[in-house]
């Protein structure tokens, strides 16, 4: 296991050196980073003898062949891009673990008795165009045809993007029905301190919560600074600044709930004057889907309130919604076995980030296993999981690929 965690050390620190921003990490859907670290990933499935392929989206596969050709494949997998300014763990840990646990295994002379196929998907985090899971969607047939329509920040449509900048030259076509399919498992650093203050290096994730994204836009007057007095203003900035310390409070005051405000445009962004327009994303998250739906209607009928208060309208945009993921009993439970086998712990921790699981559970059965980070800092520069925690999630991973049964 020590050369094969120095090389899976190594290749997390190669991906992180491919970026699309030479002074910070960037790969987004369909970049010419995140297509160079694919190229990378299928060099590396090759070398351990997967049959590798690629869809014009930028998601590649390897495939291990089992013993049974029609025996349904256990599928692993993470992401290639990540968020803009971003640390060298997220999505890429879940790939190179797996990649070192099949190697693992065949140094060990273990042929598993099923299919595994290794997929690292060209979108997760959303960035470009604001909508999350292009890649795991993509493979299970699940892409809202509306999402064509979006726009990235230069003003072209996903499907533009995809016509003329996709990785046509032998594409495949990889599609994931329900019944077709053995399970998901994923390993992923837990972007969060819970793991640290336990002083454990793994753990099971038991589910993930549920998402709501928005887009909410504030439309006002864009008048003189210097010539508009405060009681006649229609200022759209304000007013977002109101819904946004409301959006806040109601986080703060909720158990549960996690509500964010990532990104702010405001127009026309002249210092002198007015702004008349506002918009915001917003990201909403709460573990029980009913409370999740209840509390984004509360805040939208508050925000409603400070628009209509202050002269303004409002266009409250739902861009994406994704429920909450129970993580299947048997994987978990056959996950749990194998940390324990591996550091004598059970533990289990809900997910507040989402991930591809999300989209795969529409169709199989999903697990995941968290490594400890650092600080549980993510999305980050700074993010970081040390070799012995890396190895661990490994371990437990290899464990469990050998107890399951034909």
């Amino acid at each position: 296991m020590g050369r094969m965690l120095n090389k899976a050390v190594e290749r997390l620190e190669f991906l992180g050196q491919i970026s699309d921003n030479p002074r910070s990490l960037v790969r987004t859907y369909l970049s010419p980073a995140n297509r160079q670290a694919a190229e990378c990933l299928l060099g590396w499935m090759a070398e351990l003898g997967m049959k590798t392929e690629h869809l014009s989206d930028g998601t590649v596969r390897g495939v291990l062949p089992g013993p049974e050709p029609e025996a349904k494949p256990l599928l692993l997998g993470s992401h290639l891009d990540t968020v803009i300014n971003a640390g060298k763990y997220d999505g890429a840990l879940g790939l190179i673990a797996a990649l070192a646990a099949l190697e693992e295994l065949r140094d060990e002379g273990i042929q598993l008795p099923f299919p595994v196929h290794l997929l690292g998907f060209s979108d997760e985090e959303g960035v470009r165009f604001q909508t999350t899971y292009l890649g795991s969607r993509g493979v299970t047939g699940q892409l809202d045809p509306a999402t064509r329509n979006r726009l990235d920040a230069a003003g072209q449509s996903q499907a533009l993007v995809l016509a003329t900048e996709g990785w046509h030259e032998g594409a495949s076509e990889i599609h994931y029905e329900h019944g077709n399919v053995r399970g998901y498992v994923e390993i992923h650093i837990e972007q969060g301190r819970i793991l640290e203050e336990c002083d454990e290096p793994a753990c099971v994730v038991s589910g993930i919560n549920g998402q709501s994204r928005l887009l909410v836009t504030l439309t006002g007057r864009t008048e003189h600074a210097g010539t508009t007095s405060m009681e006649l203003r229609r200022d759209a900035l304000t007013a977002a600044a109101e819904a946004i310390l409301a959006t806040e409070k109601l986080a703060r005051d909720q158990t549960g709930l996690v509500a964010t405000v990532g990104k702010i445009e405001v127009l026309p962004g002249g210092s002198n004057s007015i702004p008349g327009v506002t918009s915001f994303t917003l990201d909403f998250r709460h573990p029980v889907d009913a409370e999740r739906v209840r509390l984004l209607k509360a805040l939208e009928d508050s925000v409603r309130k400070i628009t209509a208060s202050r002269q303004l309208e409002l266009d409250w945009q739902l861009v994406q919604e994704n429920d909450a993921v129970v993580c299947d009993a048997g994987l978990t439970a056959d996950l749990c076995d194998a940390l324990e086998r591996v550091t004598g712990s059970r533990r289990q921790l809900a997910s507040g980030a989402g991930h591809d699981g999300v989209a795969i559970s529409k169709v199989a059965p999903v697990g995941m296993i968290f490594v400890r980070c650092r600080a549980g800092l993510s999305h980050h520069p700074e993010e970081y999981a040390s070799p012995a925690d890396i190895g661990v999630g490994i371990r437990v991973l290899v464990e469990f690929l050998k107890s399951l049964p034909a």
